[in-house]
């Protein structure tokens, strides 16, 4: 795979796997990021009262992990950071419209950004022996 079949293939996925850790235990759960025009980041709504803010903070390494319908996945390994950036978070609303039905708006005090910074991506289709690193 090439960076552009991984990105199609988190767009077409729609929402990935967010693993952080409590402690020694990883903790996963499925979210709806938007992937930076760019290409560096994800960016991630969170509930005010998501544990996953505590656990970013204690541990900002995150891996998010996406699979397709015919089980092509790719692996995102990065550092996240729970921050306050208006500009940033009416790019996050303005991208994913499911976010409507948890939050008023950008400004909503609940709506908490997560940014994942990008640092290695890795994936696999089901005729791979093995996975390959992605330059991002």
């Amino acid at each position: 795979m090439n960076r552009e079949e991984v990105t199609d293939l988190i767009k077409d996925a729609g929402f990935g796997y967010l693993a952080t850790t409590e402690g020694s235990q990883p903790r996963v759960r499925p979210m709806m990021p938007y992937l930076t025009e760019d290409g560096r980041e994800l960016l991630v709504a969170l509930l005010g009262r998501s544990r996953s803010i505590a656990q970013i903070k204690q541990n900002p390494k995150v891996e998010f992990c996406f699979v397709d319908r015919k089980m092509c996945y790719c692996r995102i390994v990065g550092k996240a950071k729970i921050t306050g950036d208006a500009v940033k978070k009416a790019i996050l609303w303005d991208n994913i419209p499911m976010l409507k039905q948890y939050f008023a708006g950008p400004q909503d005090q609940n709506f908490v950004l997560a940014e994942v910074t990008i640092e290695s991506v890795e994936a696999m289709t089901p005729h791979q022996r093995e996975p390959q690193a992605i330059r991002f």
